[in-house]
């Protein structure tokens, strides 16, 4: 599960590190949006698995 969870918000801040660069932002604005969408995205799935047992 941990494995999981660390996959899942480092995809998502990959794809707001990409955003960032193709834009040229000066602030990482879409790295922390994306990275907490991991983490959320993350904790969803570790309540949905642990209420599911």
């Amino acid at each position: 599960m941990a494995f999981q969870m660390g996959a899942t918000i480092g995809i998502f801040t990959f794809i707001g590190k990409k955003i960032d660069g193709h834009y040229a932002t000066e602030t990482p604005y879409w790295t922390v949006g994306f990275a907490l969408l991991g983490v959320f995205t993350a904790l969803y799935f570790l309540l949905k698995d642990v209420l599911n047992e």
